[in-house]
């Protein structure tokens, strides 16, 4: 069975001599993993169309229930170039990128994140220094799939809150959180700002100007949250404690 989709190039993993096995985001299919025949030939057909974060119209070949389907064409509507380029930019992206690619189950379609993934992709293109992106993408990645944490209210009353205990996936007022494990006491700034950015639309948001340190505080409890969550840190976050600032 031939399919197509619109799809954006996550990973590559060499094949043999010349293949290579794509692990593609699709806005029909989900993640999906497919096999490319000698794209790292030099007149490959595929040309850069398989290099991450670039955004295509693929083909590929095989049975529903094939786990690695043939790419047959990929014919490329976005390349995101610029992203790759510059080692800053594509530092950042990689973030979301694992991210992405490590949450979601294969073969499930998800066009709310696709098209997320697209926009954030699109956004950084235009200046990958904007503090808002990435936190932007965590916060609604992890809403579309089920794992926000809860900042809105005590997970056990629903009474106002401030310390978030990662193992519970949210806030705990004082009164339930009595003998529990250690905690992150969160600013009542942090909190609105978790709120603003998992409701307000796209137009709005970019009036937003939190602090350096409102940002941070907001960033590291995500970060925690997904570590837990993902039972092991994002392996980018590494390269940028790695990467000297400026």
């Amino acid at each position: 069975m031939l399919r197509r989709t619109n799809a954006i190039v996550l990973k590559t993993f060499p094949f043999g001599e010349a293949d290579l096995i794509v692990t593609h985001l699709t806005y029909d299919f989900g993640l999906i993993n497919t096999f490319a025949k000698s794209p790292r030939k030099i007149k490959s057909r595929f040309g850069s169309s398989l290099e991450p974060l670039t955004c295509s119209k693929i083909s590929f070949w095989g049975k529903e229930d094939t786990r690695l389907p043939r790419l047959t064409q990929s014919d490329i509507i976005l390349s995101f170039q610029a992203l790759r380029e510059r080692w800053d930019c594509f530092l950042k992206v990689s973030e979301v990128v694992e991210l992405t690619a490590n949450f979601l189950p294969e073969h499930e379609a998800n066009k709310k994140i696709f098209k997320l993934l697209l926009n954030t992709l699109k956004s950084m293109e235009k200046d990958c220094n904007v503090p808002l992106d990435i936190i932007l993408y965590k916060i609604r990645f992890l809403h579309f799939i089920g794992y926000a944490p809860r900042l809105d209210g005590c997970g056990r009353c629903g009474k106002a809150g401030f310390s978030f205990y990662i193992a519970h996936g949210s806030v705990i007022c004082e009164k339930c959180a009595t003998g529990m494990n250690p905690h992150i006491k969160l600013s009542p700034g942090s909190v609105k700002l978790y709120e603003s950015l998992s409701k307000w639309d796209d137009s709005i948001i970019g009036r937003i100007k939190p602090s350096r340190d409102l940002l941070s505080e907001l960033s590291n409890m995500i970060n925690d949250h997904i570590i837990y969550t993902l039972s092991r840190p994002l392996r980018s976050n590494a390269f940028h404690k790695l990467t000297p600032a400026g």
